[in-house]
């Protein structure tokens, strides 16, 4: 065979390689499109899977599938993005949210070389601080501590040169009290990334399952279930990357509309069937970050469904919907930190460490063995 028909016969393979992985794509996305859609604010369990565990994701806008880092936490709510650079990384993230909430979140690392697969695994938990149990008469029974937490399997693979493809199994369960409940769900992501171009884009489609156990055996409730697509392109000629992201693509409405408050406070009731380009944008996450020398990132982000959702109508909407973040790279040690701007500019905060555990200590004969 002669090297022109070669090279051809390696590029015909190359493109059908990748029709396959954009039918498999399209296909999820057809699957996704027909789950049950009443998943909005309000109308679903577990929110708290919405929150953005990583301060790299936090400082994105909140929700990020595509942007290219060393991170292990982004494998959190893309598992394509496990990636086998992250091999024995762990992560540690610590928040401080509102009214003494606390919120941890831990995640580890492997990369099996034998069936060229990356594994980690995460737990994202939430208390909620003691809480005083009371009768209808508003008698005080004693006191509860509310707790979530979801406890979460990742494993991703590389497919050909530039795809790779993840899944997350995961355990959810909540406690308030005499109301307990527990869930089971998956995650399936698809990732593209293009080196020479400096472009990755992917399709995550989140919390698809169903409860274990209901908080009331009569009354079912959905998962937050989420289809999210995003792309992130770094400047050839400059240390910048940009990144779009749309989210909740398997319903174009998505602005929680209280109708029994807007009627008690005379605002108008938003029409579900009239399109608007506020409903278009409020689908959309918009980011930016900066990369200066390779060991430090400087990152905003804009969430428009935050700066609609929380704004208040009598006064000006400040930084709602805004975030940032910063995060200097060691070899040894990631540092990252973001800052979440919501209602009239009140912000909460997150800090992050990863460190890659076979660099601070080894495991002998065993290690060598297990690949550590």
């Amino acid at each position: 065979m002669s090297t022109s028909n070669r090279t051809v016969f390696c590029l015909n393979y190359s493109i059908i390689n990748a029709m396959r992985a954009a039918v498999c794509l399209i296909f999820l996305l057809c699957i996704t499109a027909h789950l049950p859609a009443q998943t909005l604010g309000g109308q679903s369990a577990y929110n708290f899977l919405k929150f953005p565990a990583s301060p790299q994701v936090s400082a994105l806008g909140g929700i990020n599938v595509s942007n290219e880092s060393n991170d292990l936490s982004l494998a959190f709510s893309n598992p394509a993005q496990l990636d086998s650079a992250m091999h024995t990384q762990m992560v540690a993230n610590f928040n401080a949210l509102y009214a003494g909430v606390k919120n941890l979140h831990w995640m580890f690392a492997y990369r099996n070389q034998k069936l060229q697969t990356n594994f980690a695994a995460g737990i994202l938990y939430f208390d909620y601080g003691a809480t005083q149990q009371t009768d209808a008469s508003g008698n005080v029974e004693g006191v509860y501590r509310p707790r979530d937490f979801v406890v979460q399997l990742m494993a991703s693979r590389e497919y050909l040169t530039r795809w790779k493809y993840g899944v997350a199994l995961k355990f959810l369960a909540s406690n308030y009290g005499p109301y307990r409940s527990s869930a089971i769900a998956a995650d399936v992501a698809v990732l593209y990334k293009d080196t020479a171009n400096l472009l990755q884009a992917s399709v995550v489609a989140v919390n698809m399952g169903g409860q274990l156990k209901r908080y009331n055996p009569a009354e079912p409730e959905e998962l937050p279930f989420d289809l999210q697509v995003g792309i992130s392109k770094r400047l050839a000629k400059a240390p910048i990357r940009f990144s779009l992201t749309a989210h909740h693509l398997h319903r174009f409405n998505i602005m929680y509309n209280d109708t029994l408050f807007n009627n008690e406070n005379g605002f108008e009731n938003a029409s579900a069937k009239k399109f608007t380009f506020d409903k278009l944008f409020q689908h959309f996450v918009f980011s930016t970050q900066l990369l200066i020398g390779g060991r430090v990132e400087v990152t905003a982000g804009f969430n428009v469904l935050r700066s609609q959702e929380l704004k208040v109508s009598t006064g000006g909407n400040g930084l709602t919907g805004f975030s940032l973040g910063a995060g200097v790279l060691f070899s040894k040690l990631q540092l990252r930190y973001a800052r979440t701007y919501f209602q009239n500019n009140v912000a909460y905060n997150q800090l992050g460490l990863t460190m890659p555990l076979n660099q601070y200590f080894g495991l002998g004969s065993w290690g060598e063995k297990a690949g550590w």
